[in-house]
């Protein structure tokens, strides 16, 4: 009997002991009391223009979902305080054990930082340091405020030929060498921007051999899926993020900066459907993620969206866009890509660049009515048409028979960068995916192969523009006659081109002039001799392909 008593009290007074132990050791890990968080700083001396990171990571993490239920934060300063952003982090981990914060120092120089967690009353904070060092990165790049038709970047202050190609799903490949193969083969065409796609989901019907399989996809998925594979009812879990496809998405924009070629982050597109509820927190997280994730990467634009108006109003696009600048510190450019272009937001200070949608081969009056309508609002920004034709592609509604060839296209080219604007045209995708020989892709996902020309053609009109500074010239057709088009800083600069064969008088101002044919079709130079103003005929094109001119003052 005493045995089973002393049991008993010592049953009793060990229950006690424990309850009272309990709270200590568990408490911290009750939902919103992780038990710590460490924070890790790498490197300790980048670039300007590269990004540091710091890692947290939660001990025993308890968020029920960390991606609504913690944040990391932090505030960086340069030293002297002449640089001060306020930076969002982002949830690296399903189970909320580990958060990012990145950062993008713009000047070299010694910048401090605060950052903070927090999950609901549970803070924990954490001060470090780095340095920025000089360095010859080109940086994001900006509307040039000298010549605001034009671009610059950041970086060094060079100029920006925008000479940009579509590849909406180029995440879609679950083999990461195909996706850096691409952005390489691209960079080596001297194509320098890359429209691609965060979310939207794409049937392939569009007569183009491209086709899902197990090592491409038209169906990213930022989100988590229930069924990935269903364009229509994917089932997405809008409150979380699908982390191997971010994480992939990025690994391809580190790559691309690598090259400097800018990377067109398109938000989402029209066509399935398939959206966050517009205004809704789950958009909203959604951008605000996009943002954290990607901001600290200088080679990268925001696009709100692809055909937008037909599936967010004007009033929607005015106000995101304005909370897109307010909420990315750097301020990255920003566009929209309506299928109108009645519906750019034109006047809006978070409005950058225009990016159209126009069908016609008539570009060149096109792109000089823009300018002039741009102009009538009082704010000079550049002129873009992001989408005026696929090489090979929609034969029933093109323009034309024949018109969507590649020839045709880069001539069209010529006509927007004649005008003052800028261009972006999707490659053939006629050498597919998932079919045979299965070398391609085009503008579906950014794959070419040694078949496919149509950017050397672009590349040759890189070359010329290059070779003068184009960004101090503006349209003067008038100067020209024939039929062909002109840019001109008059008294120094005159860049004509004519799209057939034959002369063309030049209206110069006195002077004296150096000038050189230009095969537009093949890159070849010819010199020609001296060139006195103020009226001056050319010689005859050397054939019967389109030609460009270039005259240069001399001292």
């Amino acid at each position: 009997m005493k045995t089973r008593i002393l049991k008993e009290c010592m049953s009793r007074c060990l229950t006690l002991r424990l309850a009272w132990l309990l709270p200590a050791v568990w408490a911290p890990t009750l939902p919103g009391s992780p038990l710590k968080v460490t924070f890790t700083q790498a490197p300790k001396e980048i670039e300007a223009y590269d990004l540091v990171e710091v890692a947290a990571d939660v001990e025993r993490p308890d968020a029920p979902n960390p991606f609504t239920d913690a944040a990391l934060s932090g505030t960086f300063v340069k030293a002297g305080g002449t640089e001060r952003y306020e930076v969002a982090g982002f949830c690296d981990s399903a189970d909320g054990s580990v958060f990012r914060i990145r950062f993008m120092p713009s000047s070299p120089g010694d910048y401090t930082y605060v950052l903070t967690y927090r999950q609901g009353s549970f803070e924990s904070t954490q001060s470090g340091l780095f340095r920025a060092s000089t360095s010859h990165r080109r940086g994001p790049i900006r509307v040039d405020p000298k010549y605001p038709w034009h671009f610059i970047w950041e970086g060094t202050g060079e100029h920006y030929f925008f000479n940009g190609t579509t590849a909406y799903f180029l995440i879609g490949w679950k083999d990461e060498r195909i996706i850096d193969y691409s952005i390489d083969r691209l960079h080596r065409l001297k194509v320098n921007r890359i429209r691609v796609t965060i979310a939207g989901r794409e049937d392939v019907f569009f007569g183009e051999p491209v086709m899902n399989g197990d090592n491409f996809t038209t169906f990213p998925t930022p989100w988590p899926a229930q069924q990935a594979n269903d364009m229509y009812h994917p089932g997405f879990d809008y409150t979380r993020f699908d982390l191997e496809y971010w994480r992939k998405f990025e690994r391809a924009i580190r790559f691309a900066r690598d090259r400097d070629v800018i990377m067109s982050l398109v938000l989402d597109m029209n066509d399935n459907k398939v959206h966050p509820k517009a205004g809704s927190d789950d958009e909203y997280r959604f951008i605000r993620y996009a943002i954290a994730r990607f901001g600290a990467f200088s080679n990268i634009t925001w696009d709100l969206g692809d055909d937008l108006e037909r599936y967010r109003s004007d009033e929607w696009t005015h106000q995101t866009g304005t909370l897109i600048k307010s909420w990315d510190p750097y301020k990255h450019l920003a566009t929209s890509h309506p299928v109108e272009d009645v519906h750019q937001d034109r006047t809006s200070d978070w409005f950058d660049f225009t990016s159209f949608q126009e069908w016609s081969r008539n570009q060149h009056a096109y792109i000089l009515r823009q300018r002039e309508a741009q102009e009538r609002t009082g704010r000079i920004i550049p002129q873009a048409n992001e989408e005026y034709g696929y090489e090979d592609h929609y034969p029933m509604w093109a323009p034309g028979p024949g018109l969507d060839s590649a020839d045709v296209l880069r001539r069209t080219a010529w006509d927007i960068y004649m005008a003052g604007g800028y261009q972006l045209v999707g490659e053939s995708a006629r050498r597919g995916t998932n079919i045979f020989p299965d070398t391609g892709g085009g503008w579906l996902n950014g794959r070419g192969d040694d078949s496919m020309t149509m950017f050397i053609g672009f590349g040759h009109i890189v070359d010329f523009f290059s070779s003068f500074e184009w960004w101090k010239t503006n349209p003067h057709d008038e100067l020209v006659d024939n039929g062909a088009y002109c840019l001109a800083r008059p008294g120094e600069i005159y860049a004509v081109y004519l799209p057939k064969e034959g002369k063309v008088t030049i209206h110069l101002e006195a002077g004296t002039y150096s000038a050189q044919w230009f095969g537009a079709s093949t890159g070849e130079i010819i010199p020609l001799p001296l060139v006195n103003g103020p009226v001056w005929t050319s010689p005859p094109t050397p054939d019967r392909l389109d030609w460009a001119l270039l005259l240069l003052r001399l001292p």
